[in-house]
């Protein structure tokens, strides 16, 4: 399999402050690949060097081939972001939310279509009709990952995307990125649930106070561990 990304010993600074400390990791095409650690661990800044929003203090990144320092244009162009923050025009209902955005990509048949796959994603029946300030936070996320996905980018990066969510909710976006991982999308998501990481991805990497301590499946991280789940397998690698 081809990496889809290489992170080959990362760093960023900010001023004294030293937030990710040389991390090294990478992604095959067709993955969904979890970057998992507590708050503040260094994974949304990673994922922000990832997608070109934050310049690299130290250590290359590249995605698909393309190197996020010097050819940021040509990432920006294969890539989404969907960060935790994330957000709609309440104002705009979610089907006219979908149009706005296709249109940063598309214009006449072109846009049509990526609106028709956004809609066929967020998957919310007569509501897409409905303004976004009557959305739920489930449907709100199904919205945004619906704007991400349907430009069809070789590489979806997702920070925290099931945060805040009910179980059934997490259960059903859990659902949706595995059917985009299925369409032949690679996925990187971050999550502090290391639950939900073991049971959607097909490798994780665990970063720790801006350090990548561990990589792997979760199979071989529990077997190596002697635990019975990724939390376990965490807190005994911290803790050596």
């Amino acid at each position: 399999m081809t990496d889809a990304l290489i992170v080959d010993n990362v760093k960023k600074v900010y001023g004294d402050r030293e937030a990710v400390k040389g991390v090294s990791f990478s992604v095959k095409e067709g993955e969904i690949f979890g970057l998992i650690g507590p708050n503040g661990a260094g994974k949304t800044t990673t994922l922000r060097m990832i997608s070109t929003l934050l310049r690299i203090t130290s250590g290359k990144i590249t995605v698909c081939g393309y190197d996020v320092t010097e050819q940021p244009d040509d990432v920006r162009k294969i890539i989404s972001y969907l960060p935790e923050d994330a957000g709609a025009y309440k104002d705009l209902t979610g089907l006219a939310y979908l149009k706005f955005m296709a249109g940063f990509f598309a214009d006449g048949e072109e846009a049509e279509k990526m609106v028709t796959k956004g809609v066929e994603i967020a998957d919310l029946d007569d509501r897409i009709k409905s303004k976004v300030d009557t959305y739920s936070k489930g449907m709100m996320r199904r919205l945004l990952i619906a704007r991400a996905i349907m430009p069809s980018p070789k590489f979806a990066i997702m920070d925290e995307v099931t945060s805040g969510l009910d179980v059934i909710n997490a259960y059903e976006i859990r659902e949706i990125i595995r059917n985009i991982a299925k369409s032949g999308v690679t996925v990187l998501i971050s999550s502090h649930n290391m639950f939900e990481v073991e049971i959607i991805c097909d490798r994780v990497a665990m970063i720790n106070e801006g350090h990548c301590i561990l990589c792997g499946t979760p199979a071989e991280l529990k077997e190596q561990y002697g635990a019975k789940n990724l939390e376990e397998v965490f807190v005994k690698a911290v803790k050596g």
